[in-house]
C-alpha cells in the first residue's frame, strides 16, 4: 500500500500521460506559467504540473469564504503541487495556478459565482469540470462525509443551475476523492 505523498505523486503523474500539456498564453494564461523551453513550430510551449511546499495555514483564508473544508488528500495535493486546468478523461481538475499561496485557487473556486450559488447552500463545490467539453461541475459532496474526512465525489447538471437556478446530481463519479484518484490512476495505465 502506498502512502498519501506516493498516491498524489503518482496522481500528478497521470497529468502528462493523459492530458494534453501544450500551451500557448492565448489558449491558457495559467499553463503558459508553468512552461519551459523552446516554442515548437506552431508557438506552443509546454507545461508541466510543479511541486510546491505551501504552508498549510494558507488554506485557512480559503476556508474563511467556504461551507466546509476540503478532503485531507486533496488539501495535500493542493498544497504541494501547482498546475493548469488538465482534462484526466473522467474529469477536468480546476487549475492550482503558481504564486506563493493558495490566492490563485481561491479565484478559480469563485470565478463562477452563479455555480456557487447554488452548490454551495447544497454542500458542495466545484473543484473539476466534466472531462472533454463537459462544464458540468465535478464537486465534493460534503452532505455525506466519511470518517476520515473525505467525501463522494459528483457531478452535477450545470444547465440545472445556469439555467433554472436547480441543484440536479447527474453521477457519482467516485464514493471518495482518494478512489477518485485511483481510479485516474488506473485509466492512466491502460
Amino acid at each position: 500500500m502506498r502512502s498519501d505523498s506516493e498516491l498524489i505523486d503518482t496522481f500528478v503523474g497521470t497529468f502528462e500521460k493523459l492530458g494534453d500539456l501544450w500551451t500557448s498564453y492565448e489558449l491558457d494564461p495559467i499553463a503558459w506559467q508553468l512552461a519551459s523551453g523552446n516554442l515548437n513550430e506552431y508557438g506552443f510551449k509546454e507545461w508541466r504540473p510543479i511541486r510546491v511546499s505551501t504552508e498549510p495555514a494558507s488554506l485557512e483564508s480559503l476556508y474563511a469564504k467556504l461551507p466546509a473544508r476540503f478532503p485531507p488528500l486533496y488539501e495535500r495535493l493542493v498544497l504541494s503541487y501547482r498546475w493548469a486546468e488538465i482534462d484526466l478523461r473522467l474529469l477536468r481538475l480546476l487549475p492550482n495556478p503558481p504564486g506563493p499561496d493558495l490566492t490563485g485557487l481561491r479565484e478559480e473556486f469563485f470565478r463562477h459565482r452563479a455555480l456557487q450559488e447554488i452548490l454551495f447552500p447544497s454542500k458542495c463545490l466545484q473543484f473539476g469540470k466534466g472531462p472533454d467539453l463537459n462544464y458540468d461541475p465535478v464537486c465534493f459532496d460534503w452532505r455525506r462525509r466519511l470518517r476520515d474526512g473525505d467525501c463522494p465525489v459528483i457531478q452535477v447538471d450545470h444547465e440545472g443551475i445556469l439555467s433554472h437556478n436547480r441543484f440536479k446530481k447527474v453521477a457519482e463519479l467516485a464514493p471518495s476523492f482518494r478512489e477518485l484518484m485511483l481510479r485516474v490512476i488506473a485509466e492512466a495505465a491502460i
